[in-house]
């Protein structure tokens, strides 16, 4: 807006030049005409990056009296341009709407020389000329405002999209270590648990060894056939069957690994989203594997109840215990962000010498 003012002052200095050298009008217009046309330039953008009242003021003060001098001595268009472009600034400048209206009520005076008839028919041509560049302009610069702050909301829109995909990518990432370390860690770990057994029983019982390492296979072909499962369909919830069903073929792999397991289910069985049925198989699946690794047990119960509220699983063991410091490890990390997106929560409670319980109960 300011380069078209600018723009529009220069022409208008033009106009009064070629007007003072086409009819020998005196040389004194030409001069305030030079000097509107400097401060019009360079001295309104000067005043315009203060952004100070006082300086707006003083701007006006000075430039209204050259526009009225240049339209006394070389009453054109050159003349009647100035006019309209300091109204234009005075609109840019914010000048509060008492001191513009002032200004605008001022400039029809430019033709108080004339004769009443003239005079009112030149000075309420002027007045709206002035009137319609003061809301143009204003229309202007609130367009300019709104592209401003539009380009300021489309910035922060794509900063949230950048935001939101890191985000994305951080969930996902969790997601996947979370599956990793549930699914082929606790493989892994039935398989290391099982041939353990199988080198401990082999020279007395090869027979039961063998089958011992059937077992131990036959969970490594089904760990291989769960990461070929992850990788084809990566974002895809991990599919189980009936939690009953699942639970109890995790309790028969610990069985297999030489700690006694069994489990309880109370309450009505029923149906569950797949996500909270996820969420409690790898709780229990983690608590097993802990047992098997750590708890020196010889015994846990793990024990499934449905109740109106929600959905608790539970694993508990007569091991070694602990000594009721906070549990940790990047399991039980999985297991609580689980939890914590289910609206659920997860508890371990342990003592010395008294096993340990893992518990994970969820909303229905």
């Amino acid at each position: 807006m300011n380069r078209a003012l600018a723009v529009l002052t220069g022409g208008a200095f033009l106009s009064v030049v070629l007007g003072v050298l086409a009819s020998g009008e005196p040389v004194l217009s030409l001069v305030l005409g030079a000097v509107f046309t400097a401060l019009g330039t360079a001295g309104f953008g000067w005043v315009q990056r203060r952004e100070h009242l006082g300086w707006a003021a003083a701007y006006v003060v000075v430039q209204l009296p050259l526009a009225f001098f240049v339209f006394t001595i070389n009453a054109g268009v050159g003349a009647t341009l100035f006019l309209v472009v300091l109204v234009s600034q005075c609109v840019v400048l914010n000048l509060p709407l008492p001191a513009l209206a002032v200004v605008i009520a001022l400039i029809p005076l430019v033709h108080l020389g004339m004769s009443l008839g003239d005079g009112l028919r030149e000075g309420l041509g002027t007045l709206v000329s002035v009137i319609f560049a003061a809301v143009v302009t204003e229309l202007l610069k609130r367009e300019q405002r709104s592209r401003g702050e539009l380009a300021e909301v489309h910035a922060k829109l794509q900063d949230y999209a950048v935001q939101a995909e890191r985000l994305a990518t951080a969930q996902e990432r969790n997601r996947v270590a979370r599956d990793i370390h549930d699914g082929l860690g606790h493989a892994l770990t039935v398989v290391q648990m099982q041939v353990k057994a199988a080198r401990a029983v082999l020279p007395t019982d090869p027979a039961k060894a063998d089958d011992v390492l059937a077992k131990a296979q036959e969970q490594a072909e089904t760990a291989l056939a769960d990461v070929r499962r992850s990788v084809r369909t990566l974002r895809e919830p991990r599919s189980v069957p009936p939690l009953p069903e699942a639970l109890k073929a995790l309790a028969e792999e610990t069985s297999a690994t030489g700690v006694a397991a069994t489990l309880t289910v109370s309450g009505v069985e029923r149906p569950l989203p797949d996500e909270t049925g996820e969420a409690l198989y790898r709780a229990a699946q983690e608590g097993l594997t802990n047992v098997r690794k750590h708890a020196r047990a010889s015994r846990v119960d793990l024990v499934l109840a449905y109740a109106e509220e929600g959905v608790r699983v539970e694993v508990r063991d007569d091991g070694a215990g602990t000594d009721g410091a906070p549990a940790t490890g990047y399991g039980l990390l999985g297991l609580r962000e689980r939890a914590a997106h289910l609206g659920g929560k997860l508890a371990v409670e342990s003592a010395p010498g008294q096993g340990c319980t893992l518990s994970m109960e969820v909303p229905a």
